[in-house]
């Protein structure tokens, strides 16, 4: 279930705030950018309207993973819609296709590896104290021990191999309205 919120978390805070919080990025060893200190701006700078939080995020492929997603596997589609009516089985038939869909499309762009190749429930290293790589849980002691029972694998972005942006396309559409004309 944590690996749940935690892909939710990312996720949402990509949407919304356009960055990941300090120990995902260490986690999956993602380089940080350096923020420049900005000069004081200018009177024509400071009439300018700031960039959207939107197009920001365009620039970090996050919007452009969200359109392959929802392109190749609707999954914008099902998590915007409200499945509390539908019956389990109903859900399980489309999640299966929007799970393969997804799966396969998100491993065209990211290529994730385990942060620790173990089998889970089975006694591991921990690679690094770093809270960033590796979360201790249950009855941690003041003195992190050197491993313990692997709960979670965690993942790492290997390799990101996003496509070039198409020239014109509005960075912040993750799916454009579809309009039939009969």
């Amino acid at each position: 279930m944590n690996r749940i919120v935690l892909a939710f978390r990312c996720f949402f805070r990509i949407l919304f705030r356009g960055d990941l919080p300090p120990g995902v990025i260490a986690a999956l060893r993602l380089p940080r950018r350096d923020t420049p200190s900005k000069p004081a701006p200018s009177p024509k700078t400071a009439a300018a309207a700031p960039p959207s939080p939107a197009s920001t995020l365009a620039s970090d492929g996050a919007v452009q993973i969200l359109g392959i997603l929802q392109r190749e596997g609707r999954l914008i589609d099902f998590l915007m819609e409200d499945i509390a009516s539908y019956s389990d089985e109903r859900i399980g038939g489309a999640v299966r296709d929007i799970h393969t869909q997804s799966r396969d499309a998100l491993a065209r762009v990211v290529t994730l590896e385990p942060v620790i190749d173990g089998v889970e429930g089975t006694f591991a290293r921990a690679p690094s104290k770093n809270p960033s790589v590796v979360r201790f849980v249950g009855n941690v002691p003041a003195k992190l021990p050197e491993g313990g029972t692997l709960r979670h694998k965690g993942w790492r972005a290997a390799n990101v191999n996003l496509p070039a942006p198409a020239a014109g396309k509005d960075a912040a559409i993750v799916a454009p309205a579809e309009i039939e004309i009969e």
